[in-house]
């Protein structure tokens, strides 16, 4: 039998919150600061994905019914994200189960780099937004899911990013796509566990700990934040995470 080490499950659960804070409050990084802490301590790529998008499935469920709360939600984003992100993140989970996914980083890097400036700009910049047809949110959602599954994270970051040039108010963007990766989540945690059999229980239980008491507070965040500090903040995320990735990859 194991031993169960507090001191490490109290740190997965920091890790949780803290990564649920950002999440839930900005629509985006809680499986990209998860799985780039996990892999800092040591941890596998597969296990560190499989533990993310497990303990996702919890922190997620409770963000989503806490956006509800506070009616951040468009039902039309929901209902188109949902089918396409499922398969995207299966079709994801698979890859990374057979084949490694990290010469896909710089690719996905670049692109949050551009998403990243554009929001930034739009805060001083209140252009009229792209339009988004049924078509769009099939591919935007496959994508989502896809490179979700493969980095650990990608799924706020690729469709909030992208949704946030669309002419909505932020809030609604954000809620919205945090209940549609539920159930993305859901399906990839499904072929995780078939993937690779049996969970680390001390690192998902922390971060679902952890998630759940951040999620209820971060919700509440996206409702009092005002739209122009939402995208400098969001904006500063992916730019400063994007910095950060090509820095490594350099070295």
């Amino acid at each position: 039998m194991v031993d169960f080490a507090w001191n490490t499950f109290l740190l997965y659960s920091l890790i949780g919150f803290f990564a649920q804070i950002i999440d839930g409050s900005m629509g985006m990084a809680y499986g990209v600061i998860t799985n780039s802490l996990l892999l800092s301590i040591g941890i596998s790529p597969l296990t560190a994905s499989a533990s993310v998008h497990v303990s996702k499935v919890f922190t997620t469920l409770i963000s989503g019914l806490s956006h509800l709360k506070f009616k951040n939600v468009h039902k039309g984003i929901i209902r188109n994200l949902i089918i396409p992100g499922v398969l995207g993140g299966i079709a994801g989970a698979y890859l990374l189960v057979k084949v490694s996914g990290d010469v896909l980083q710089p690719i996905i890097g670049g692109y949050l780099l551009i998403m990243g400036v554009r929001i930034f700009i739009k805060a001083f910049n209140r252009t009229q937004g792209f339009e988004f047809r049924k078509i769009h949110y099939v591919i935007l959602g496959w994508f989502g899911g896809f490179f979700d599954a493969i980095g650990g994270g990608g799924w706020g970051p690729i469709v909030t990013s992208t949704l946030l040039s669309k002419d909505e108010e932020p809030r609604k963007i954000i809620g919205s796509v945090n209940i549609a990766e539920f159930f993305v989540s859901f399906a990839q945690s499904l072929f995780f566990i078939a993937g690779i059999g049996v969970m680390p229980f001390e690192i998902v239980i922390g971060l679902i700990i952890g998630g759940a008491i951040a999620a209820p507070i971060a919700a509440y965040l996206t409702a009092k934040i005002p739209t122009k500090v939402m995208y400098l903040i969001v904006g500063l995320i992916i730019i400063l995470m994007q910095i950060r990735l090509f820095v490594e990859l350099l070295w």
